[in-house]
């Protein structure tokens, strides 16, 4: 037994001499070996080779499934005042007037069965669909099954990415959260961004856009959000003060740790649900162009990298310069998307950790600052628009908040107002038309 130990120390002393020799001392001195970019290229061209070999399994045996469209159904995008006034003109009395008609209640059936089928908001909250095979078991379809050739891929894949990348993965995180702890805690210094990717080591691979737009001190920098480690990708080209609630253990240690490093703003549980405290807090934070920029995520929730929600206006109100950041992830090499809804915290994690790698490209957009007489909310939603430009990302108005929260009576009013609205605008203008 003792001997089974002792191989087992020194396989971990080797393991453990290769990640910190050929990893973390390059990394430390923003130098890279290489290996992410050699490793990315052989995974592209791995991946391109399975889609090649999935199309042809399904042409030679059609009753596989076949990839998913962008929906389950064809919708049909018009005003509701122009569908109502085609079935009305449809009808064999030709109905015309202003008065309600039963036939439009076909119009609200129509809606609602498109809207439970696939509805805008919930299809948000779940993994985005791939258009081919990445895999990866996280599939409705089970492609791996095509061949005898494909199958051994898979299952090879399966055994680098648990028993290699993983705990590789798993060491390089310990030593880098044991790095931050102990230098923000006895040395009061935060560990530099400036790092090689093979400091991550094929966990994190992305491309930084239009970095002379990198959000300065004394600003905001406000984001899509789509995962945790939408934080660590930006923290990796430049430091932010973070705002958030106050947490004990393990989360509380590091947040102590790092607002010993630089001032983030911390908020107890009661003050959050103050928001001229927030406010106030925040204006004073921005007002010191000393301090770093804060980052804020205005959807409040994660989003399936599919498109942009509802930015809260809070962030908007306290003033200062708004730098935009569009993220977008490569679903193709693992998906980065968060369900909090699913999954909890651990198991979000030992998905990214046994993930091919999380790709992602990065967009910091040019400063915006509120126009005059544009109120917050207006000012919010030019620049999600931005965002979701960029990132070539659906633009939604829905509140991300839906993810957990029923529709607000408010929206149901408005829906009611507008077919109210327009059966008096006919009236009105019947009347004003007349007979002839």
């Amino acid at each position: 037994m003792e001997a089974a130990w002792d191989i087992a120390f020194v396989l971990f002393q080797v393991w453990l001499s290769i990640v910190v020799g050929l990893i973390m001392l390059p990394a430390m001195f923003g130098m890279s070996l290489g290996f992410t970019d050699i490793y990315i290229k052989v995974l592209v061209k791995t991946l391109e080779w399975a889609t090649l070999r999935i199309q042809r399994g399904q042409n030679e045996q059609p009753t596989l499934p076949s990839q998913s469209a962008n929906g389950i159904i064809e919708k049909d995008d018009g005003s509701m005042e122009e569908k109502i006034r085609q079935l009305r003109r449809s009808h064999p009395d030709n109905l015309a007037g202003g008065d309600f008609t039963l036939c439009d209640a076909f119009y609200f059936c129509k809606k609602g069965i498109e809207n439970i089928v696939e509805d805008q908001v919930t299809q948000r909250f779940t993994s985005e669909e791939l258009a081919s095979w990445n895999l990866l078991t996280r599939t409705n379809n089970n492609f791996r099954y095509i061949s005898v050739r494909l199958t051994i891929i898979w299952g090879l894949g399966v055994f680098i990415r648990y028993c290699i990348l993983l705990p590789l993965r798993i060491t390089l995180a310990v030593i880098g959260l044991s790095w931050l702890v102990i230098g923000t805690t006895l040395v009061g210094l935060l560990p530099s961004s400036n790092q090689s990717n093979d400091c991550c080591f094929l966990y994190l691979s992305h491309g930084m856009h239009n970095r002379e737009n990198r959000p300065k001190k004394g600003g905001i920098c406000v984001a899509n959000h789509t995962s945790p480690i939408d934080i660590v990708i930006l923290a990796n080209d430049g430091c932010y003060a973070m705002v958030g609630q106050v947490h004990g253990g393990l989360m509380g240690v590091i947040q102590r740790s790092m607002v010993r490093s630089c001032p983030h703003v911390w908020f107890e549980r009661a003050e959050m649900k103050d928001r001229h405290a927030v406010a106030k807090r925040l204006k004073e934070h921005i007002a010191d162009k000393t301090k770093l920029p804060i980052l804020i995520f205005p959807e409040g929730t994660c989003i399936n990298n599919t498109s942009v929600m509802m930015f809260k206006k809070g962030s908007f109100e306290i003033g200062g310069t708004i730098y935009p950041v569009a993220i977008k992830y490569d679903p193709q090499f693992g998906d980065a998307f968060w369900n909090s809804a699913k999954y909890n915290m651990v198991s979000y994690i030992l998905r990214m950790m046994t993930s091919w790698a999380i790709v992602c490209n990065v967009w910091y957009l040019a400063p915006m600052t509120r126009q005059d007489g544009e109120d917050a909310v207006h000012f919010a939603n030019r620049v999600k628009s931005a965002i979701a430009q960029q990132g070539g990302l659906v633009d939604l108005s829905w509140d991300g908040g839906l993810k957990r929260e029923r529709v607000k009576e408010s929206f149901k009013e408005e829906q009611q107002k507008m077919y109210s609205s327009m059966i008096v605008g006919l009236d009105c203008h019947e009347a004003s038309v007349g007979p002839e």
